[in-house]
């Protein structure tokens, strides 16, 4: 079997091979108020630390020219740039940038949305990130802004869902977890509270009904569409909440990643339902072995307690799938961005 690295490094040379510009030295990383921006340039990489990630990249380093596309990606709730890096450095060296935005009250270092009130705000958010990308001096002439990629994981997978036209309610998602709070428990408590098997299971699941009730309290359904926005990626979104029927057409080109082996968004309850509706779309990748963190690369380090259950790769995964599921997404926004 081929290493880890080498996978990489095949992938990496593949997707320098479609970028339509000159070729690019390295990955570069900036700032540019809230985004993080991961971008095409001549300058080196070298090691730059992140929190716990010691990543190479080019900081603050000149951009280049790259294929005149922008690609902004959602992070997953309590998130940050840095696990998507391997994504956007595959996307860099095929010409994207890639601009992350950071979701209020739903990131790494502020949790005090999550769920509903960040999935309420988040697809503003993405067209917040593209206005601010085309204004900055530095990338606005780099990109054309009205054909601009979309990409999401998890509660960014939600973010993808909405902007490519599904509609959401919390009413829809507190239906499921009343219907179904024994068999898809994880979606409807976790990471709060885990079922084990142990007597004290049955209080578990008393309180979460009781605090869902309490939180899901909405009937009003939310939307927000782009008509920038032209080619979407959903990964292991959450999607119990949607009405299926809204993203029968997508608004826009809409490809998915799903994870047979996800415990915390089961596709069962997700995906499958949004798929089988939806019969323009495409399955970027499908995975029997995955997990519903396994595509984060760098993987988030020193993780403990129920995240890290929820988030760890099933028995017998083997990363060196994942560069060659993230050259897929590359091919994805290839085929319909450009």
């Amino acid at each position: 079997m081929k290493s880890y690295a080498a996978v990489v490094m095949g992938a990496t040379v593949l997707a320098a091979s479609w970028a339509s510009g000159p070729a690019h030295a390295g990955t570069g990383l900036t700032q540019v108020d809230s985004v993080t921006v991961f971008y095409p340039t001549q300058a080196q990489d070298k090691p730059v630390t992140r929190g716990p990630f010691t990543l190479r990249l080019a900081e603050n380093a000149a951009p280049a020219p790259g294929n005149n596309r922008l690609v902004v990606l959602s992070h997953g709730s309590g998130g940050a740039a840095w696990s998507y890096t391997d994504l956007a450095r595959l996307l860099v060296q095929a010409g994207y940038i890639v601009a992350v935005p950071e979701h209020e009250g739903d990131n790494w270092h502020d949790q005090a949305k999550i769920g509903p009130a960040s999935w309420k705000q988040r697809p503003a958010e993405i067209s917040k990130a593209i206005d601010t990308m085309a204004k900055d001096a530095r990338f606005g002439p780099l990109f054309d802004a009205k054909k601009v990629g979309m990409y999401g994981m998890s509660a960014g997978g939600h973010t993808a869902l909405v902007l490519a036209g599904g509609r959401w309610s919390p009413s829809q998602l507190l239906k499921h977890c009343e219907a179904h709070l024994d068999e898809d428990f994880n979606t409807c408590a976790a990471p709060v509270t885990l079922l084990d098997g142990g007597v004290l299971d049955g209080m578990k699941k008393t309180i979460a009904r009781g605090v869902i009730r309490n939180r899901l309290d909405d009937s009003k359904w939310y939307s927000h569409t782009d008509p920038r926005i032209v080619a979407i990626g959903a990964e292991v979104p959450f999607a119990a909440d949607f009405d299926v029927e809204s993203l029968r057409a997508p608004t826009a080109r809409l490809g998915f990643v799903r994870a047979h082996q996800d415990i915390w968004l089961a596709p069962r309850w997700h995906l499958n339902p949004i798929a089988e509706a939806c019969k323009t779309c495409e399955m970027i990748a499908d995975l029997p072995g995955a997990g519903h963190g396994s595509l984060l690369s760098p993987p988030v380090p020193r993780l403990g307690g129920n995240v890290a259950t929820l988030l760890a790769d099933p028995p017998g995964f083997d990363r060196a799938e994942v560069p060659r599921v993230h050259a897929k997404v590359v091919a994805f926004f290839r085929k319909h961005l450009e």
